[in-house]
């Protein structure tokens, strides 16, 4: 097997790995506040990949600080969505974070291309044929997916920039994941966890409860959906071309519906499928043949 195919699988591999992490994200949301489903999981992972923090260079934790606070409101806007509606609908409204990045650049007054405008007329179509499937419409679940979508894609232009100064690529990471777990942990401390000593044991009785109950859930997301799963993204991304890599990755979101239905009984109807083709549709056109990005775009789903 050839480097550039084993490339292709790992991507594969991730794009599916990144598939379980709505359902398991949507199961943790009947026990669990958003922000303890973040700080949770981003925890487990800062401890895994603190070995790349050791002799960082200030320059390298400045970035990954700037980052990894923008990075947590990517996903508190996404797991406070998940919780209001289905993780398949979640999956492909965040799903056109890919369609932010070329479209920021009607702020500097540039014109999009052709591909793009192509590309903007499926995601709506799809957006509609989705929220048409069932007589659901839109709801405020969908309006923070799809804040999740722009914050991501602000994301991925800031991540573009940032890159290209980072010395070492793995501790920029590491620090942007950690500043994650701690910004949750302060949103939680100050928005959330009671003052009062007979609430406070309560809720952390509550609290203990839970994790000892979702502790599958929570290493499952912790220890293979972001920490592991960045070194097989680096690794894949750096064998494979940006075309090959885009349509890998719009793919992701159907692998989302897929588990969901397995995992969560979710299902979709047949607007709901045709919806999520052309939104599928719309983020690989938006993505061939585009500028590569850089390997260094590493945020888990």
């Amino acid at each position: 097997m050839t480097q550039h195919l084993r490339g292709i699988l790992a991507l594969v591999v991730v794009v599916l790995v990144w598939g379980t992490t709505f359902p398991a994200m949507k199961e943790l949301t009947a026990y669990f506040s958003p922000v303890w489903i973040i700080v949770t999981r981003f925890a487990i992972a800062t401890v895994l990949l603190s070995p790349f923090l050791w002799r960082a260079r200030r320059s390298d934790l400045m970035l990954g600080a700037t980052l990894g606070l923008l990075l947590f409101f990517c996903y508190l806007f996404q797991v406070e969505g998940l919780a209001l509606t289905t993780s398949n609908r979640n999956a492909f409204i965040c799903g056109l974070n890919v369609l932010v990045v070329p479209l920021l650049g009607l702020l500097g007054g540039r014109l999009p291309e052709r591909r793009i405008v192509v590309a903007l007329l499926l995601a709506i179509a799809g957006l509609v044929a989705l929220c048409w499937d069932g007589g659901g419409g839109w709801g405020r679940g969908d309006t923070l997916a799809l804040l999740a979508a722009l914050t991501f894609g602000a994301y991925i232009k800031v991540m573009e920039i940032y890159t290209r100064r980072a010395v070492r690529l793995m501790s920029v990471t590491a620090a942007q994941i950690g500043t994650v777990a701690l910004c949750a942990a302060l949103w939680l401390v100050a928005r959330e966890v009671p003052h009062g000593v007979e609430e406070a044991a309560n809720y952390w009785a509550h609290i203990g409860h839970g994790l000892a109950h979702y502790a599958l859930n929570v290493a499952y997301l912790g220890v293979l959906c972001t920490a592991a799963i960045i070194s097989m993204q680096t690794w894949g991304q750096a064998r494979t071309s940006a075309n090959e890599a885009a349509v890998i990755y719009a793919f992701e979101p159907g692998g989302a519906a897929f588990f969901a239905y397995f995992w969560l009984g979710e299902a979709m109807g047949a607007r709901g499928w045709v919806g999520a083709a052309l939104l599928i549709s719309g983020m690989i056109v938006s993505q061939w043949n585009a500028e590569s990005r850089p390997p260094a775009v590493l945020a888990p789903e």
